[in-house]
Formats: structure tokens, C-alpha cells, sequence
């Protein structure tokens, strides 16, 4: 067993508790303008954006640092339409066969459906797979501890990061999502985490008008 080795910490900035306070507030501020959008305009996004974002990805906390997902970006025209005909097929068999009632209930206030032409209007699509585990030269496998935590973590740095870099996202899981491991060339031990359609919104794209809970309903403090 290898010993750990130790670096300083990066350097950090040194905030005044008024500072600390201000930027804690921005950013809960910024954050909520962002919402899920399903009406995109096909306006181009570079790639060095995308790139950005998904280093920003790459940073986030994970099990053992073993960083256990794969990320692919897809703008190739021809692969999204493949993409889209596929999950549509998943989406169609969702609404009319596999969903209770109680979640197509849930959904209507969402207006949703099994069409899904943002997945080829939206310039990306980015889709995440997590890693259960790796194969080591010799054919063991080897477990990546806490991989669904750790993927879910990277994807809410890349929601985040998209969303500070003025673009919108929307999660999108059709079920099973079996076909992107084949579409996208990923190894059967990878697990599809869900579809990220980037790009920006279409001019006069609408929203539900759905509330968020409020802190005291979604958080609780104990102090001493």
C-alpha cells in the first residue's frame, strides 16, 4: 500500500466576513434565475466553453479520488438525431406503458411528453456516465467507492458552471438509457447517468411556473 503524499493547498483568497456574506448572497441570487428549459434556439456554443465547464466538472468531490465518471459531448449533427430517435422510442414506451399514474401526474405539470426535438435543436449534448468500477491490465476489476454520489456532485459543478456561463441546461433520462453506451462508443461497465442538453434558450421559450420550497422546508439548523 502506497503512502500519502501532501502538497500546501492552493492559495486562497483571504474575505472579510462582509465579503464572505456578499459573494454567498450572489451567487444563491444567480442561481435562481436558473431554470430547466426545453424550448432551445439552435445558436452555436464553442467548444472551449463546453471544454471549461467540464474541467470545472472534473473538480468536484469524489470517492477516494478516483473520479469515477466520463463525459461526452456530442454537437455532431447525425449522432444527436440518432440520439433523439432512440430516446424517443424509451419515452414513448414510458408514457404509454411503464409510468404509474401517480408519476404522469407529477409530470403534467411540467407539460411533458415523449417529444424531445431539443435534442437536436440544442447546439450539445453532454452525456454522463458513471463508473462503477475499472478493469486493471490484468482483468480484475477494480470498485470506485460512492460512484453514484460522486457522479451526481460532478454533474451539479457542470449544471452550475453552464448556468454561470450564461447557457441552459435541462436533465433529460429516458429509461432505460442503454443505447448511448452503444451510440457513444462507452464500455457495457459504464452506467448512463443522464442526458445534459446545453445551449440557449429559444427567444420567447417558456417555463412552468413552478415554485421552489422554501429554506425553512428544505433545511434545518441546530445551533448551540
Amino acid at each position: 500500500m502506497s503512502e500519502p503524499r501532501f502538497v500546501p493547498l492552493p492559495p486562497r483568497e483571504h474575505l472579510e466576513e462582509t465579503e464572505i456574506s456578499q459573494r454567498a448572497a450572489e451567487f444563491q441570487t444567480r442561481m435562481a434565475r436558473r431554470r430547466t428549459v426545453r424550448e432551445f434556439s439552435d445558436r452555436p456554443v464553442a467548444r472551449g466553453v463546453i471544454e471549461d465547464c467540464l474541467r470545472a466538472a472534473g473538480s468536484a468531490p469524489n470517492g477516494a479520488n478516483l473520479q469515477p465518471w466520463h463525459f461526452v459531448a456530442v454537437s455532431d449533427p447525425t449522432l444527436k438525431h440518432q440520439i433523439r430517435v432512440a430516446a424517443e422510442l424509451e419515452e414513448k414506451e414510458f408514457y404509454e406503458h411503464r409510468a404509474p399514474n401517480e408519476w404522469l401526474e407529477a409530470l403534467a405539470a411540467l407539460g411533458t411528453d415523449s417529444n424531445k426535438p431539443f435534442l437536436e435543436t440544442a447546439p450539445w449534448l453532454i452525456a454522463i456516465f458513471a463508473q462503477p468500477y475499472r478493469l486493471l491490465p490484468d482483468g480484475r476489476k477494480m470498485k470506485h467507492y460512492y460512484a453514484a454520489e460522486s457522479v451526481g456532485i460532478a454533474t451539479g459543478f457542470l449544471i452550475a458552471a453552464l448556468h454561470l456561463a450564461g447557457l441552459a441546461s435541462l436533465t433529460h433520462t429516458p429509461s432505460p438509457m442503454g443505447f448511448l453506451n452503444k451510440l457513444l462508443g462507452r464500455p457495457a461497465q459504464e452506467k448512463p447517468f443522464l442526458l445534459l442538453v446545453v445551449g440557449h434558450p429559444a427567444e420567447g421559450a417558456q417555463v412552468p411556473a413552478i415554485a421552489r420550497k422554501p429554506l425553512e422546508e428544505i433545511s434545518s439548523f441546530r445551533v448551540g
